[in-house]
Parts: C-alpha cells; structure tokens; sequence
C-alpha cells in the first residue's frame, strides 16, 4: 500500500465522528459524469450536480451509491447564475463513517434503507421488467434485420449435398 493511501485511512480512522459545517450535507452519488462531474441526491431526493475536485482524483474512489459530504452553501446562486454544477464535494465517507453517522441519528431519513432492501427490490423490478419484455409488440413495426454481409460464414462453405455424396 502506498504511503498517500495509508495516510488517508488513517486520517479517516482517526476523525471517525463526521461533524458537517454549516452549508455542508450529506448526499448519496447517483451517477459518475466524467471530468470530476457527479450527479448526487440530497436528503430531499432533489438530483444535481457537484464537482469531484482534482486533489480527490488519485486519492477516493467513489462510485453510484457512494456516499459524500458536499458543500452545497452557494447553490442557489449557481442555479440562478445559469451552472449546472450547483456543489463542490468537501469530504467523501467511508463505510465506517456511515455506519457512525446511522447509529449516532444524524443520518438522512431518504438514505435509511439498507443496501440489502434495495437490492432486493432491484431484483424485483428487473423479474417484472422480463415479464413484460416478452408481450410487449413494439418491434413488430419494425423491418427484418439484413444479414451481415461483412461477416466470413466458414461453416456454410460445406453444403449438405457434400454430406449426401458420402452414403
């Protein structure tokens, strides 16, 4: 392990009791952007978009799902200025973290549901989407695909005739 690495589990192990400024909330990473752009959700369920700043590039990995602490003190003046990035991400939470913010009551009541209930429903939505898929007659409207003409088909150079002439 590097030492940067090191050095910022530690840090993280050290200041485990989160504590948020003012201007500063916790919110739930949604999609991954590109160009140290997120879409992440606040405690309302409101969706915008926050700066991933440079200085975190090599040092957090964070992916949909993560959980950040973001500095959303001047979002209303980007949002009336015409920016699409309404917030710069301050802090992402570690694993460790969130669980001490869940037991300690600070945790937002939007991200209470476990990561288990969530799958769950997940699976139940994809089952009902497969029962659908097969009564659904959208594609009949549509023209029979073309065959590939691009594509070599080594196994219909032998005919079947070639087969006949061996019995």
């Amino acid at each position: 392990m590097k030492a940067g690495r090191k050095n910022l589990r530690r840090a993280c192990d050290e200041g485990a009791a989160v504590t948020l400024a003012e201007g500063e909330s916790i919110m739930q990473v949604l999609t991954l952007r590109g160009s140290n752009v997120i879409e992440v959700t606040d405690r309302e369920g409101v969706k915008s978009l926050a700066l991933f700043p440079a200085k975190f590039q090599k040092s957090f990995w964070i992916k949909s799902g993560s959980f950040v602490v973001v500095d959303a003190s001047g979002r209303d003046q980007a949002l009336e200025s015409g920016s699409k990035i309404a917030c710069v991400v301050s802090q992402v939470l570690f694993h460790e973290q969130v669980r001490a913010l869940q037991k300690s009551g600070n945790w937002p009541s939007l991200f209470k549901s476990t990561p288990s209930e969530g799958s769950e429903a997940g699976t139940q939505a994809q089952t009902a989407q497969i029962d659908e898929e097969p009564d659904s007659d959208e594609d009949d409207d549509l023209p029979p695909l073309e065959e590939n003409t691009n594509r070599n088909r080594p196994f219909e150079l032998y005919s079947d005739s070639d087969s006949g002439s061996d019995s």
